[in-house]
């Protein structure tokens, strides 16, 4: 089972999404903007990769949180902002098999897939 975590209207997004259609891959979209996320989700997450590499620090989600919020991060803080704030984690993530990358490189995300 392969799920895609993201916002629709983000351009990696829809790349990703062009990709797996194009490579007749079945996934699921999860649209965190509108289903939100869980804390049980992004702490499975920060078991495979770290909670500094999920959260996207160049986006105007990030620039707009107050500085008392960007300073002093550690994973337990970082969830709660991730769940506050969804646009605040890099897309895509990708899971697959238990196994988790973010953002969208062809060659990770394909060896990801079709490994058995």
């Amino acid at each position: 089972m392969t799920t895609v975590y993201g916002i629709k209207n983000c351009d990696t997004i829809k790349k990703t999404l062009k990709w797996l259609d194009k490579e007749e891959i079945e996934y699921t979209f999860h649209d965190y903007k509108k289903a939100g996320i869980d804390s049980k989700s992004l702490k499975r997450w920060c078991r495979d990769i770290s909670w500094e590499e999920l959260i996207n620090r160049r986006g105007t989600t990030w620039r707009k949180l107050p500085e008392s919020d960007r300073e002093g991060l550690n994973q337990s803080k970082a969830i709660q902002l991730m769940i506050d704030n969804p646009s605040l984690i890099k897309r895509p993530v990708i899971e697959h098999d238990q196994q988790v990358v973010v953002g969208f490189n062809e060659s990770v995300v394909s060896d990801l897939l079709t490994k058995a």
